[in-house]
C-alpha cells in the first residue's frame, strides 16, 4: 500500500495484520481520488474506520488542510501514527482512539468538509454513523461523505444526505453522499 499522488507520492504506508481491517486497494483510492478532484485541497477530512489511515493521508498528501483519523483498534492508531510520521504529515493531523459511535457523539473536531467512512464489511452499512454525523452538525457547508461498502449496493438513506452518485470497482462500491441542497459540486 503506498500514497499514490501529491507530496507523499510514492511512500510505502504501514498496513495492519488483522483480518477485521481491510485496506481500500491502490485502485480504488485512485479512482476515489479522481472523482473528489478539487474537493480535496484544503479540506478538513475526518477518516473514520481510519484503519491504517492511508485514505486520510492520500487526503493530507493531496493538499487537505487537516484530518482527523478515528479508529478503536489499538494497532490501527499505532500504524496511522506511524504513517503519519512517515509521510511527516502529523503536524496536520489528529488521531483519535474511540469507538466511531462515541467519536461522533462527542462532536468535536468539526465542522468536517470531506468525510470518509469505510466500516467492516461484517459491519454493513453505518446508517447510525451516517445520521450523527448530520445530527451532530460535522458537516461543513458543501460537504461530502464517501461511504465505502462491499457489495453493489446503495446505503439506505439517511434524513439530511442524498446520495450523488455511486461507484464500483470490483466487489466494493464507493457511495458519495452530500447534504441536500449543497452545490459544492458533483462527484
Amino acid at each position: 500500500m503506498r500514497v499514490i499522488a501529491g507530496e507523499a507520492k510514492g511512500r510505502r504506508l504501514t498496513g495492519i495484520r488483522s483480518a477485521a481491517i481491510r485496506p481500500t486497494s491502490d485502485r480504488v483510492r485512485e479512482a476515489l481520488f479522481s472523482a473528489l478532484g478539487d474537493a480535496v485541497p484544503e479540506a478538513r477530512v475526518l477518516d473514520l474506520y481510519a484503519g491504517s489511515g492511508a485514505l486520510g493521508i492520500e487526503a493530507l498528501s493531496r493538499g487537505a488542510a487537516r484530518a482527523v483519523f478515528v479508529d478503536s483498534d489499538r494497532e490501527a492508531v499505532d500504524a496511522i501514527r506511524a504513517n503519519l510520521t512517515l509521510t511527516r504529515m502529523d503536524d496536520r493531523a489528529t488521531v483519535v482512539r474511540s469507538p466511531v459511535g462515541s467519536f461522533l457523539a462527542a462532536g468535536r473536531h468539526g465542522p468536517f468538509d470531506l468525510v470518509f467512512i469505510d466500516p467492516p464489511y461484517v459491519q454493513g452499512a453505518p446508517v447510525g454513523d451516517l445520521q450523527a454525523l448530520v445530527a451532530g452538525g460535522l458537516l461543513a457547508v458543501g460537504a461530502g461523505v464517501v461511504l465505502e461498502a462491499r457489495g453493489p449496493d446503495a446505503p439506505p438513506p439517511v434524513e439530511g444526505l442524498e446520495l450523488v452518485s455511486l461507484r464500483r470497482y470490483g466487489d466494493t462500491t464507493l457511495a458519495f453522499l452530500r447534504p441536500p441542497g449543497d452545490q459544492a459540486g458533483e462527484q
